[in-house]
């Protein structure tokens, strides 16, 4: 059950799209350096949104050693979140899954949610700030995996962040671990219910490959999980600034070989040698 803690969210992060709020609402605003929340009847909600929301925007951009240039996010450059007063006003004006507690829409730079939502100030903010932090650094013509996109996301949750490398050990343990490898190479965005994915283990002691089958939901959970880690692996190892360094490599169109070899020189030449880093960093005690 290990697993279920960790991931309970993260269906409700997935989702984005193009949503015009209903602006024939009273619409009122609180705003803040680099937030505009626009709520309708909660101004104590909507303060503590805009409180939490530039406590995570410090945070983030440290994480990501983002560079902070003077006008970014600032001004009018601010991202807008709207808060709808309940949830069923929430999916009435997005469209969204009945189980959905909050969407980005990255073309705009909006966030929605509604008051009071159960996740939405501990999970859905931090995650969806962390996708437009890092999609208005890395823009989305680089060779940027998606493993490294969603990663980032969840590394700005606190509360995945104290859990993943737990986390990442059971699965590794339990035989749901994909290789960097195979983890590169999934686009889970296609991967549904009804998807049987194979892919082979990591060599045992005697150098053998085992056959590995993973359900649908399987798949979703360790792609996930692993995306978290191993971006928390980069960033605690050899810090923020480094892995800007290797954001900036992918974004300038490198490969993710060369994006890994040109950053992390004598640390990781390849693939093969950044699995190896990272499975020997889940094997040290805390």
């Amino acid at each position: 059950m290990m697993p279920r803690l960790l991931l309970k969210s993260i269906f409700v992060l997935c989702f984005c799209g193009i949503v015009t709020p209903s602006f024939a609402q009273n619409w009122k605003e609180v705003g803040g350096d680099h937030f505009i929340i626009n709520y309708l009847d909660d101004q104590s909600f909507a303060s503590e949104v805009s409180h939490q929301a530039e406590i995570y925007y410090q945070r983030i951009a440290s994480d990501l050693g983002y560079p902070r240039y003077s006008e970014f996010w600032s001004w009018d450059h601010r991202v807008r979140i709207y808060i709808y007063p309940d949830k069923g006003s929430f999916i009435n004006a997005t469209h969204q899954p009945a189980w959905s507690e909050g969407m980005a829409d990255y073309t705009s730079k909006r966030i929605i949610s509604y008051t009071h939502s159960e996740s939405f100030l501990t999970t859905i903010l931090p995650h969806e700030m962390a996708h437009l932090i890092f999609r208005d650094f890395v823009g989305f013509k680089g060779e940027v995996p998606l493993w490294l996109d969603e990663g980032v996301a969840q590394w700005a949750e606190p509360l995945k962040r104290e859990k993943v490398k737990a986390v990442s050990r059971y699965l590794l343990e339990n035989n749901r671990f994909f290789s960097v490898k195979d983890l590169v190479g999934l686009d889970i965005r296609k991967v549904d219910s009804n998807s049987q994915i194979t892919v082979h283990s990591f060599p045992d002691e005697k150098g053998e490959r085992k056959l590995l089958y993973f359900t649908g939901a399987q798949a979703v959970e360790s792609f996930y999980v692993e995306a978290v880690s191993l971006v928390g692996f980069l960033i605690e190892r050899y810090g923020a600034e480094t892995f800007t360094e290797f954001c900036r490599q992918l974004r300038d169109g490198k490969s993710l070989e060369d994006a890994l070899r040109l950053t992390y020189l004598t640390h990781i030449a390849n693939v093969e040698e950044l699995e190896g880093v990272w499975l020997k960093y889940l094997a040290q005690e805390e």
